[in-house]
């Protein structure tokens, strides 16, 4: 069996290679200018961005995956998590879907050698949602975003989620137990901000609990 299949728990697939990078930068250093507060208000908030979109009340949250597989990161990527750049890791990549409206592309990179212990269980998510398992293991931390503002056919998006608008995507590293990952989420035509920094509404905390499955399972 190959090594696409023990990592997807299926038959094998396949993606384009990624030949250019968005130009990622920190978001400390992006002027009013470049980020207007308006996106930064939503590109930089911190909290579960499957929690906000599960409470948007847009249609039912899904994550439909697009690819799973053993690759080498692009440079950049093995940067940010501090790796070398001919280490293996497994590559995730899906969409988040709001009924029938895919609105943020994700790309998640899990280093080979922080999939041990109790992170193993997560070369198996199928359609979890990976932000949701995160944002539920106790000590998690996230570093500062870096953010991009790419055109809408941008060779780091999938050729069927490409479009006519620009887009903006985020990126961060998250660390877990000592060991590194990344996540990058590139909003797409149909998402919609979230309105302000407000808590989820008591009538919608069950559906978004219903979101976030169990880390065991």
């Amino acid at each position: 069996m190959s090594s696409n299949n023990l990592a997807s728990g299926g038959p094998a697939q396949s993606r384009q290679r990624i030949t250019t990078e968005p130009r990622w930068q920190p978001v400390l250093r992006a002027t009013h200018a470049q980020l207007p507060p308006e996106s930064r208000r939503w590109l930089t908030d911190n909290g579960s961005l499957t929690g906000h979109l599960v409470a948007s009340g847009r249609g039912q949250f899904a994550v439909k995956r697009l690819y799973q597989g053993w690759e080498r990161p692009l440079p950049s990527e093995s940067t940010l998590l501090g790796i070398s750049p001919r280490q293996l890791s497994l590559v995730r990549e899906v969409t988040l879907m709001l009924g029938r409206d895919p609105v943020v592309f994700a790309r998640s990179i899990f280093p080979i050698s922080s999939l041990v212990g109790s992170l193993a269980h997560l070369r198996r998510l199928q359609s979890k949602s990976l932000g949701a398992i995160l944002f539920r293991h106790p000590g998690m931390q996230r570093d500062p975003f870096e953010i991009a503002r790419m055109p809408g056919n941008s060779h780091y998006l999938p050729d069927h989620l490409r479009q006519a608008e620009s887009a903006w995507g985020r990126r961060c590293r998250f660390g877990i137990e000592g060991k590194s990952l990344m996540v990058s989420e590139v909003f797409l035509e149909s998402f919609t901000p979230w309105p302000g920094a407000l808590p989820v509404h008591r009538s919608q905390r069950g559906k978004v609990n219903a979101a976030f499955p169990s880390t065991t399972q």
